[in-house]
């Protein structure tokens, strides 16, 4: 690829990724506009990174498609008190998703995944440091680790997870259920042993922490337009087009970062993207942040706690069912039970939020070239760790959008994979 300035850059998208790409390209001198029908900086917008678990996880290598998960599918689906859920009337739009999964949900995706996601996880911490050089992290950001705790049910598992980060070079340390008291005094000791990751760190304060990287993309030169965008196209070999309802904008290239509101314009350009939606919740207990540290997930429930500055925020559960079904009370109520199991002096919850993680089959974002499009890059499809490869995905799509060479392996995140 030619190696030369791009003229302009537009993103869809002011989310995580969209605003740490816009960052990064300002900082090489490209001229960028960010759009979105929210203003990142308004106190009423509620988007991902106001509501997502905080954690940076550079560990998180193992994904869904286990072979050891799929034969739990069927129970937990019918289980009111499990950790997935499935909107049956939305059954029918995630068939061609489905079909996706089984064909990736094998001991050899499984690795693929893990191996692909480490690559990029092992650099997304180093990623945001740099970022929080220029920024004021006080009091949004602590680095006192990530806790998971199990019971002994489902041992095969845990130690699946256990060797894949060990082949990897994952750090963790193992711990006893009275390793993980001594740290979390005031937990249910409910579990019988855990695992810390004493390299990861958390926010006190997702949304508050983008709204900082986006106000140094702004006072970098970095443009923001608040409008709904409706289509995009590549109109010749230097130019693509942006459209709203009303407006149309000419820049060199676009990046598509619109999390799980990406396949709307990547239907568009003809490509067979099964994108879709993990529905995730969040309730705060207000005050009760002192109660832990640290985060503390429970693998057995797959939900988590974080103290955060709105109190402790109890997040979790995976429901299917696409981006227009109402909130469920049922995954709420399951989230209180959770954290109520765990520590018991919980009472009254606040803010009942749910969120949409942007999710692909394998497991594995896109990042990189439309198929039919080079001047169209993808940033999307990070499913749960959205947060934690916002400032990666942000240097590895600049890179590309500047026609810098790379020397990892982008060939897995790309869309050919589905097409």
């Amino acid at each position: 690829m030619e190696n030369y300035k791009c003229k302009s850059v537009g993103i869809v998208g002011s989310g995580i990724q969209g605003v740490c790409t816009g960052l990064q390209l300002i900082k090489k001198g490209i001229p960028v506009t960010i759009f979105d029908r929210q203003d990142p900086l308004s106190s009423e917008y509620k988007p991902a990174s106001y509501g997502n678990a905080g954690h940076f996880s550079p560990y998180a290598v193992l994904q869904f498609n286990r072979p050891d998960i799929l034969v739990d599918v069927p129970k937990m689906l019918f289980s009111s008190y499990g950790p997935l859920a499935l909107k049956w009337n939305y059954i029918p739009k995630m068939f061609n998703w489905f079909l996706y999964y089984l064909k990736n949900c094998n001991k050899k995706s499984m690795l693929h995944t893990a191996k692909y996601m480490h690559q990029i996880l092992s650099l997304s911490n180093d990623a945001y440091e740099e970022i929080f050089q220029e920024i004021n992290v006080d009091g949004l950001v602590e680095k006192k680790g990530i806790i998971y705790v199990w019971t002994n049910k489902n041992l095969k598992s845990r130690k699946l997870e256990i060797k894949v980060r060990n082949d990897l070079g994952v750090k963790q340390k193992l711990l006893t259920r009275e390793e993980i008291l001594e740290l979390e005094p005031n937990l249910n000791p409910v579990f019988d042993a855990g695992v810390i990751f004493e390299n990861a760190m958390h926010a006190r304060d997702p949304h508050g922490i983008l709204k900082e990287i986006f106000k140094l993309y702004l006072k970098r030169g970095g443009k923001f337009i608040q409008s709904d965008i409706t289509s995009i196209e590549q109109k010749t070999a230097n130019e693509t087009i942006i459209k709203s309802a009303n407006d149309v904008y000419i820049f060199e290239k676009s990046v598509v970062a619109s999390g799980a509101f990406s396949k709307k314009l990547t239907d568009q350009l003809g490509e067979n993207i099964p994108l879709d939606t993990e529905r995730g919740y969040h309730v705060h207990f207000k005050g009760k942040d002192k109660l832990i540290s640290r985060p503390v997930i429970f693998l057995d429930r797959g939900f988590g706690m974080t103290p955060m500055n709105q109190g402790l925020r109890a997040v979790g559960t995976v429901e299917l069912g696409g981006l227009k079904n109402p909130l469920s009370k049922k995954r709420i109520e399951y989230i209180i039970n959770c954290a109520k199991e765990l520590l018991p002096q919980l009472e009254k919850h606040d803010d009942e939020w749910l969120g949409f993680r942007p999710t692909l089959p394998d497991f594995l974002p896109i990042l990189g070239p439309s198929l039919k499009n080079k001047n169209i890059i993808y940033a999307f499809g990070h499913q749960h760790l959205g947060w934690t490869l916002g400032a990666i995905t942000g240097k590895i799509i600049s890179g590309l959008v500047a026609g810098e060479k790379t020397n990892l392996d982008l060939a897995p995140y790309s869309s050919k994979r589905f097409n």
